[in-house]
C-alpha cells in the first residue's frame, strides 16, 4: 500500500487522535492515504465513524502490540 503520510497519535487520549487525524488529512490530496498509529482503544470506533462521516474510506485497520493502525484514504 502506498502511504502518503504517517501520523503518530500514540499516547493521546480522545479526542486528540481525531483532531490530529483531521489536521493531517487537510494536508493530503483526494485519493492519498494517511496511516494513523494510536493506542487509545476508543480510536477504533472514533476513526471509523469520523472517516465515514467525512467522506473518507477506512481501507484497513490492524492491532499490533497494543498499537492500533489505520489506513484512511482521503475522499
Amino acid at each position: 500500500m502506498d502511504v502518503n503520510k504517517v501520523l503518530d497519535a500514540k499516547g493521546l487520549a480522545c479526542p486528540m487522535p481525531i483532531v490530529k487525524t483531521k489536521k493531517a488529512m487537510n494536508d493530503l490530496e483526494a485519493g492519498q492515504i494517511l496511516e494513523v498509529h494510536a493506542t487509545d482503544k476508543g480510536s477504533k470506533s472514533d476513526l471509523t465513524a469520523w472517516a465515514k462521516s467525512g467522506g473518507h474510506e477506512l481501507i484497513k485497520d490492524t492491532e499490533e502490540n497494543d498499537v492500533l493502525k489505520f489506513w484512511i484514504k482521503k475522499g
